[in-house]
């Protein structure tokens, strides 16, 4: 018997619908061929489940490995090509993988904790400088990722949500993301493949490597769009700074100064995707609170990074 947590089967209903509600009720027999078919036993899943399922699990051997069944999110195929393309370096490693069931077969990494658990926000931030050194990937031919310009639609529904207003969303901060959003976009240097979401809670430390990044999304873009997730993510520790402004500002040089790339073109993508990101929430739930704290990152990021 495998356990489906009470509030992820909700959550699968809220995001998903009839087709969240038909996934559960496959995955207890998705979870039991994954067993028979790699000859291994699934325990219980990790307590921090969101849009997927993932648990530890051992297989015959003795090898710990963990396995991820992906909910209807339409995410598998770019994971996993992404996962071979970054075969492990500054990656989790593919083992194996079921494009029928969505399932895959992942290293397991230890200690596994989060980058977000470091208390030094400098020396976090420089971690995930050092994944993102090994990631980045020249774009490979026949690819089926999406752009960065191909996120930037996200800015089109919103409008067409409101009519061509603004909603919910401080007007002259939504002006200025979409503005950032398109200079940025007609300007981007050599584009790469990227991670697309390489936050601190997707930054694990490990016995491989120092730390190794999980769960990507895959997206064609310049390296500097990388680092827009690390300025709109680390909660509650940003709060408790007298000051967050601050600590985003020195977040923002100290990319800049680490990864030689330009300040302006990091501020700018961290306004403009922490816009989109709420946007994101809003078609997810309906609710701009849910997205409130990171609003409030593209507000400081507009006022004093």
């Amino acid at each position: 018997m495998f356990h489906i947590p009470a509030r992820f089967i909700n959550e699968m209903f809220v995001y998903h619908g009839e087709e969240g509600r038909a996934w559960i009720d496959e995955l207890p027999r998705i979870l039991a061929d994954c067993e028979k078919r790699w000859d291994v036993k699934i325990g219980p899943p990790f307590s921090n489940l969101s849009f997927h399922y993932v648990a530890p699990a051992v297989c015959s051997d003795g090898t710990q490995v963990i396995i991820k069944a992906q909910s209807p999110t339409d995410e598998f195929v770019c994971e996993t090509e992404a996962l071979r393309i970054f075969a492990g370096r500054g990656m989790v490693k593919l083992l194996a993988c079921d494009a029928d069931d969505h399932v895959l077969m992942l290293e397991r990494l230890y200690p596994g904790n989060v980058l977000s658990n470091m208390e030094d926000d400098e020396k976090a931030i420089s971690a995930a400088v050092s994944v993102m050194r090994q990631l980045w990937r020249p774009v490979p031919a026949g690819h089926s990722f999406p752009s960065v310009q191909d996120w930037g639609q996200g800015f089109v529904r919103l409008r067409e949500r409101y009519h061509g207003g603004n909603g919910p969303f401080p007007a002259a901060l939504l002006d200025e993301a979409e503005r950032l959003f398109a200079e940025l976009s007609a300007s981007m240097a050599e584009p790469v493949l990227l991670h697309g979401d390489l936050h601190q809670e997707n930054i694990l430390a490990s016995e491989r490597e120092p730390w190794l990044g999980i769960d990507p999304k895959g997206l064609i873009g310049e390296p500097a769009y990388e680092t827009g997730p690390l300025l709109r993510n680390f909660f509650p520790q940003l709060w408790q700074h007298p000051q967050p402004g601050r600590v985003l500002a020195r977040r923002i040089d100290q990319m800049s100064e680490e990864l030689e790339l330009d300040r302006a073109r990091i501020r700018g993508w961290g306004i403009a995707q922490a816009i989109l990101s709420v946007w994101w929430s809003v078609e997810d739930s309906g609710r701009i609170e849910d997205g409130a704290d990171v609003l409030t990152c593209a507000q400081l990021m507009a006022a004093h990074a």
